[in-house]
């Protein structure tokens, strides 16, 4: 698991290259099925060191480092399962990831006389390389194609967005077009969170 000394040497070897870090985008995060009786206490230790921790152990290093040169911008990673049911028991995942959204808004709301801005995006079912090689194992027997047409039943849009509509909200948030905007959240899943079904 990911150790504070491991980020503390990731962000100075950022410095010692390019002298300053403008930008910190913290992408990291892993679901496990459970619910609070049937998960593992040290599933949902990872858990919670796996997509909380290390978004904390990234601020936490940087910060410091965007407020000495005058700002910066985070973008941290969350999820729809942090707003919503999202049709899986995983109730870790879920918690992390609506702590990520909480932290965000704490961090913003404190770093914002500093100039720093920090927001999150929070993606929803997306078809990435992560649904075919292991999502489709555990939900769909490995019915790759029958896992995707649940998925699309789902999002209003009737297609299912893939990476790069996440790292187009990550780049809007943290480029200058932004500048007004922080603690704040970007959904991106083709409406399915709003959805009542």
């Amino acid at each position: 698991m990911l150790r504070a000394a491991e980020v503390q040497e990731m962000v100075q070897a950022c410095l010692d290259q390019f002298k300053r870090i403008d930008i910190l985008v913290n992408n990291v995060g892993g679901s496990a099925p459970g619910d609070p009786v049937s998960m593992p206490e040290d599933v949902w230790d990872h858990q919670i060191d796996m997509n909380l921790k290390t978004v904390f152990l990234g601020c936490k290093y940087v910060l410091p480092v965007m407020e000495k040169q005058g700002g910066g911008a985070i973008v941290n990673i969350a999820s729809a399962s942090g707003i919503r049911w999202s049709g899986s028991a995983q109730v870790a995942y879920a918690a992390t990831k609506a702590g990520v959204i909480q932290l965000t808004r704490v961090v913003a709301v404190q770093y914002a006389p500093k100039n720093i801005r920090v927001n999150s995006v929070i993606p929803g079912q997306l078809h990435t390389p992560m649904v075919e090689t292991r999502l489709a194992k555990q939900r769909a027997g490995g019915d790759v194609e029958a896992l995707l047409k649940s998925r699309v039943k789902r999002i209003p849009l009737g297609f299912a967005g893939d990476g790069r509509d996440t790292a187009n909200a990550v780049l809007f948030l943290a480029s200058d077009e932004a500048r007004f905007i922080t603690g704040t959240e970007i959904v991106v899943d083709g409406g399915m969170t709003i959805r009542c079904d």
